[in-house]
């Protein structure tokens, strides 16, 4: 009976909470992005992936959150020529600096988190 529950431990670790080094890392990743929004993201989640499915997971949502605010700042911008581009491209960097945050604070507080808007590029 003891080997089953060894056998079953294994499967278990992806639903373990993340330890303060992983949400640490996590954390980084949306608070580094205000200075280099890609650089400094994608090399803490390529040196940390490895270590930590959260902050693997945390690294795919903000490239799934950068890569699909890109297309949506993309769109706006093209908008701007049938005006309501002006409304809505503020309006996007407004949710891109909120979202930014609460993203890193959830991070920081241990939780799966992908902004709204975002499109699942990386799963």
């Amino acid at each position: 009976m003891t080997e089953q529950f060894d056998e079953q431990v294994p499967h278990t670790h992806g639903n373990q909470e993340p330890d303060a080094d992983a949400r640490l890392m996590a954390t980084l990743i949306y608070v580094l992005s205000f200075f280099t929004s890609l650089i400094a993201p994608l090399i803490i989640w390529l040196i940390k992936r490895e270590e930590s499915p959260f902050v693997d997971r945390a690294g795919k949502n903000y490239l799934n959150f950068l890569l699909s605010y890109l297309i949506w700042v993309t769109v706006a911008t093209i908008a701007i020529l049938i005006i309501i581009g002006i409304i809505i491209l503020p309006i996007l960097v407004l949710l891109n600096f909120i979202f930014t945050i609460v993203a890193a604070v959830k991070a920081y507080n241990g939780e799966d988190y992908l902004p709204p808007l975002s499109i699942r590029f990386f799963k």
